[in-house]
């Protein structure tokens, strides 16, 4: 094969590549300008009705928990104290903890149960299905019409169930499957990078979320912080909980659309969680969401495209199932790159108009700080370049998952650890749960090093309009190692000097006897 074919191959790969990322950035465009029109009609007459408070339904609230020590004392109270009738109140600790959670649940859960609170600990000695399999076991004991669930690391408000569960009652709303209140946040301003995360969430609820909803296409219910009509989980054309994602919660939710129920997103109603403070915690749960996703996408796509549903729901859909898709996208392009240049082609040129696609996600995150806060949005704002370093920083993290989810490679589950970490007194390096280096880091640091050898290959052959487009790569990889390795460093430090004060209390107390 001569140069001019090797060429002419990667040229092809980089313009799909490019070409697949500008279709997501207008993507983003359009979700951000939809979300300016009128609601849905078929939605907007769905008010909910207020019942009186002798005939409200049964609600089961399941708490799915895995070794959440240090957070869920706070959601056991939360859910304790909703402002529901105590009568059709169920509280499940569905929990598979291998470690000290388990005892601690068991006092607290005997407090609340002292107080005619009805609280239940179910406890499985082994994790099949995950969470998946938890609650679909929990079902079976669960005693509610109305199922809500949250994650460990949320703190809902007191009010959550009386402002839910009115919209699936009466006649007009008998076909809602699950409503899902927007996340707040109980730890943005914790550090740069919670910062960060949470800019990313709030353009996917207030926007994304929202737009679906406007325009009536589909959207998922996120795991946490929603209620469920139990009717719809059980219907057979549904399917129940599955285990064969990652992302459980996205494939219901489109099972159960396709099946004919539909969604209802609340965005005024919040439910704090808490953001995870540790980059490899982030990492995780990226790689659990893109792998999870890019599964639902293969197990779902072909009956979202055979779906009754408009053109342009389907492939909302289908996009969204995807979204994951964009960082093997970016890894391709960093690595074709600096062989285009090697082989005297301008890389940027051809394809510099659809640069203008990127104003998309910008836009869209802009939007959603002003909706949530006039005043403070900018401040907010203001952490864009550092989540599109993040970002840029995740592809090789994102692009494996991604691989995996594609080539059917099984894998563990591997949880997102939560600390208790609401402001920044609170530290989470003591905690056995803090992760250690990943080796993945070495990747990401030959990465870094590749994208500022492209760098200088661009600025020697005048490839000017390369050189900051590859200068996110590097430092988005360099970030990625930097604040992984610093980390860690300090992490090693805290655990030494906890281990120190230990050994001299255990020699004191020695010399004492």
């Amino acid at each position: 094969m001569t140069v001019g074919w090797f060429a002419f191959l990667f040229q092809i790969a980089y313009a799909l590549a490019a070409i697949g990322l500008g279709l997501y950035g207008v993507h983003a465009l359009w979700l951000t300008l939809r979300l300016h029109r009128p609601l849905y009609p078929a939605l907007s007459s769905r008010l909910p009705t207020d019942p009186p408070a002798n005939n409200l339904p049964s609600v089961t609230v399941q708490l799915p928990i895995y070794n959440e020590r240090h957070v869920v004392i706070r959601l056991l109270d939360a859910c304790a104290r909703f402002d529901y009738p105590s009568d059709r109140l169920q509280i499940q600790l569905l929990d598979d903890s291998t470690d000290q959670t388990t005892s601690l649940l068991q006092r607290h859960v005997e407090e609340w149960q002292h107080r005619m609170v009805n609280v239940q600990l179910i406890h499985r000695d082994q994790r099949a299905g995950f969470k998946a399999g938890a609650l679909r076991d929990g079902l079976a004991t669960a005693t509610g019409e109305f199922i809500a669930i949250f994650d460990a690391d949320f703190e809902p408000p007191t009010d959550f169930l009386a402002r839910t569960i009115p919209h699936f009652l009466g006649e007009e709303s008998s076909d809602i499957g699950f409503v899902q209140a927007r996340w707040g946040h109980l730890n943005r301003d914790y550090s740069v990078l919670t910062n960060c995360q949470a800019l990313a969430l709030d353009g996917h609820f207030v926007v994304e979320q929202a737009a679906r909803q406007s325009a009536g296409y589909p959207f998922g219910f996120n795991g946490s912080g929603g209620v469920w009509r139990r009717a719809c989980i059980e219907d057979p054309a549904v399917g129940g909980w599955q285990a064969d994602t990652l992302c459980e919660d996205l494939d219901l939710s489109y099972r159960a659309q396709l099946a004919g129920w539909q969604p209802l997103f609340l965005p005024d109603l919040t439910a704090p969680a808490e953001i995870p403070p540790q980059l490899l915690g982030f990492k995780r749960q990226q790689f659990r969401w893109a792998k999870g996703s890019v599964q639902t996408l293969k197990k779902l796509g072909g009956a979202v495209w055979a779906s009754g549903w408009s053109l342009p729901a389907r492939l909302a859909g289908l996009f969204h199932l995807g979204n994951y898709l964009i960082h093997p996208l970016l890894l391709l392009l960093l690595l074709i790159t600096p062989c285009l240049l090697l082989l005297g082609v301008d890389p940027f040129g051809p394809l510099a108009w659809l640069s203008l696609a990127s104003v998309g996600p910008p836009l869209l995150y802009a939007v959603a700080q002003r909706r949530l806060s006039k005043r403070h949005w900018l401040r907010r704002f203001a952490y864009l370049p550092l989540l599109t370093l993040l970002g840029m920083g995740l592809c090789l993290n994102n692009s494996l998952a991604v691989w995996q989810a594609l080539t059917n490679r099984a894998g563990p589950f591997l949880r997102t650890p939560k600390f208790s970490v609401e402001d920044r007194t609170d530290s989470w390096r003591e905690s056995s749960y803090a992760l250690a280096l990943d080796p993945l880091v070495l990747g990401e640091a030959l990465l870094a090093l590749y994208g500022l050898g492209a760098v200088f290959l661009a600025a020697a052959q005048g490839k000017w309009w390369s050189v900051p487009f590859l200068l996110l790569y590097t430092a988005g990889f360099g970030l990625m190692v930097g604040m992984g390795v610093g980390q860690s460093l300090r992490l090693w430090g805290k655990r030494k000097d906890h281990t120190a004060r230990f050994r001299a209390a255990d020699l004191v107390k020695s010399q004492g006897r």
